[in-house]
């Protein structure tokens, strides 16, 4: 340990998206920034299918998001067995993309390094302490002293779980498994590519998705909400319901899987106390939902959003050590947040899409309240059917 370091205005632990937001838009402001991340980037990180109401944020973070990703143009909801589908295309004002998080993440905190912030890698934040006259967080290899503490820690949720506050969400996704594959042409393959599109696809234990990737590669995995069967194992679950679906052996004719199965646990979760002394929780670290609608790198951008402008108004005004200082946005959170979670659960307990996605198209205003959620757009006034969902009657 080299010992106390100079004191900062703001420490950020975790660089992934929403650590690296918050921390370039406080720097962005003039604020002297210390960035935290326990690994190194690039790293891996599941997550590729990007909101296109995430564009506004890049733009404020400097960012050109889309280079070297994979246009998409909107989600595809595919019943097999019905046969029945519907497109919600998610290209208007603002353009999204399937991305590559390993790359992406890097580049948010590469460009977060380039407008001003300290960065350093692989240094664990251990221990933090807020108390009335400042901020003291211990990490591996130093101690250090700031105005104020963002945690951007993911779905470690450090302050979350030392104040133990992390309530699950019950009904939702239970688990993920997931891997990559390599593909070639067909013509079928061809248009997955060209549009870009993420397709979700109904199973009777929960969820798959296909997201398509630069590279001829596909992500591809299955999101379980039911108890898992006895007497199966995941890696033969996961194999079960891709050779289930006719679409998915079609499309992987002839491919080659670029990666074991992966298994992705610890959904669906809300940190009752998102901010305190001195303190405050953005991204993954404030609350997480089942991936079904894409919502994560969004919330976690959104969220770092919020906390950073409300941390750069209380250091300008000297209230930073206010516990109630982000008070004010807890409406704008809960709204946006308790909109999708609700969107999720009818997703799964009341045949949301065959009652309602898959008669969207007969009901031009609904089709287009649901995709204005699709795309991220959760703060709008004259939304009724996110208004019927928060009234519970969606």
């Amino acid at each position: 340990m080299t010992g106390r370091q100079k004191p900062y205005d703001v420490i950020v632990a975790g660089g992934g998206p929403a650590g690296s937001t918050a921390a370039t838009l406080l720097a962005q402001h003039g604020h002297r920034v210390l960035l935290l991340e326990k690994d190194s980037h690039p790293r891996f990180h599941i997550g590729e299918s990007m909101m296109p109401r995430i564009a506004p944020v890049m733009q404020r973070l400097g960012m050109d998001w889309g280079e070297g990703n994979l246009q998409k143009s909107g989600a595809d909801f595919i019943d097999e067995q019905s046969g029945r589908q519907l497109f919600f295309p998610l290209q208007g004002r603002y353009r999204t993309y399937q991305i590559e998080r390993s790359e992406f993440d890097r580049k948010l905190f590469d460009n977060a390094i380039a407008q001003g912030v300290e960065g350093q890698q692989q240094e664990k934040v251990l221990e933090v302490d807020c108390a009335q006259n400042g901020v003291e967080v211990r990490t591996e290899k130093n101690d250090y002293q700031g105005r104020y503490f963002i945690d951007a820690t993911g779905r470690s949720a450090l302050m979350g779980r030392r104040q133990r506050s992390i309530q699950r969400i019950e009904n939702l996704g239970r688990f993920a498994l997931y891997r990559y594959f390599q593909v070639g042409h067909s013509p079928q393959l061809d248009d997955v590519f060209t549009t870009g599109n993420v397709k979700i696809l109904l199973a009777d234990i929960g969820w798959l998705w296909l997201i398509p990737m630069v590279g001829r590669r596909l992500s591809i995995g299955l999101v379980v909400q039911q108890d898992k069967p006895k007497g199966i194992d995941q890696q033969d679950l996961y194999q079960q319901y891709i050779d289930a679906s006719p679409l998915l052996n079609t499309l992987l004719q002839d491919s080659s899987p670029l990666t074991e199965i992966k298994v992705e646990a610890d959904f669906s979760y809300l940190n009752q106390r998102r901010y305190g002394l001195r303190h405050a929780c953005c991204g993954d670290a404030a609350g997480f939902l089942d991936p079904v609608f894409s919502s994560g790198v969004f919330f976690a951008v959104k969220t770092a959003e919020f906390i950073a402008d409300r941390v750069h108004q209380g250091l300008q005004e000297d209230i930073e050590d206010d516990p109630q200082l982000h008070a004010i946005d807890d409406p704008t959170y809960q709204t946006g947040f308790r909109t999708m979670h609700l969107l999720i659960e009818r997703f799964y307990s009341s045949r949301l899409i065959h009652n309602l996605v898959f008669e969207a198209d007969r009901h031009p205003r609904i089709k287009q309240e649901v995709t204005a959620l699709l795309a991220g757009d959760l703060w709008q006034e004259n939304n009724h059917f996110q208004q019927g969902l928060l009234r519970g009657r969606g």
